[in-house]
């Protein structure tokens, strides 16, 4: 039981954590910005990254160990695989602005770097369908989209 606890509270907070950094990013996005500037982003970014990595492995530890509700309450559910498959959509768009944040984050501090209109598209649609996920994951927590 302390296993699960501590598991699902890794899970809940990097939910937090990726949320937040996520916000972070897109407030302190403008169209131009110092290289120096880019280069906060570009940590913000990581923390970003590590969370979700946390999320991951937490999510995936509890989904295949029966630690709490068994597998099959969580690969028969299709609510669940709708869950999964949005958060990997969210990782997919995540990683063209990581890749700019990284390579425009060196170089002279007070050069001006263009940010490509798509990032801020892309941030918002992350945001967008970071803000569905919980809702899909308390359905699932009712047992609404369990077959067998």
């Amino acid at each position: 039981m302390t296993l699960e606890i501590i598991l699902r509270y890794l899970h809940f907070t990097s939910i937090f954590v990726i949320v937040s950094t996520l916000v972070v990013e897109h407030l302190l996005l403008q169209k131009e910005m110092p290289r120096s500037s880019v280069a906060r982003l570009a940590k913000v970014d990581a923390l970003y990254g590590l969370a979700a990595l946390t999320l991951l492995g937490a999510g995936l530890t509890l989904w295949f160990s029966g630690v709490g509700k068994p597998t099959e309450f969580y690969s028969q559910n299709w609510i669940f695989h709708t869950k999964i498959t949005l958060f990997g959509l969210v990782g997919l768009l995540s990683i063209y602005p990581t890749i700019f944040f990284l390579k425009n984050r060196k170089g002279n501090p007070e050069e001006m770097v263009s940010i490509p209109k798509i990032i801020f598209w892309m941030l918002r649609f992350e945001l967008l369908l970071l803000f569905i996920i919980p809702l899909l994951g308390g359905l699932m927590a009712k047992g609404v989209g369990h077959t067998q």
